[in-house]
């Protein structure tokens, strides 16, 4: 989920903090997730994938593929 999140965030040029704003997280949570020092809940997953317009298989499969 790490490299995904960070490539799918990268991808719609938004900073941790943009995405954090989003989401209602912290921009820590979502630098601890990118760095997969900490694993996501399915609700944190559908607050992430909502706010990055995904499915939320494209945060959890193979790196790079989007699902």
């Amino acid at each position: 989920m790490a490299t995904n999140l960070r490539l799918l965030r990268h991808k719609r040029d938004l900073t941790q903090e943009d995405l954090a704003g989003l989401t209602g997280l912290s921009s820590r949570y979502i630098g601890s997730i990118e760095r997969a020092r900490v694993s996501a809940s399915v609700t944190v997953l559908g607050k992430i994938a909502d706010a990055l317009h995904v499915d939320p298989c494209a945060l959890i499969s193979a790196p790079g593929k989007e699902g």
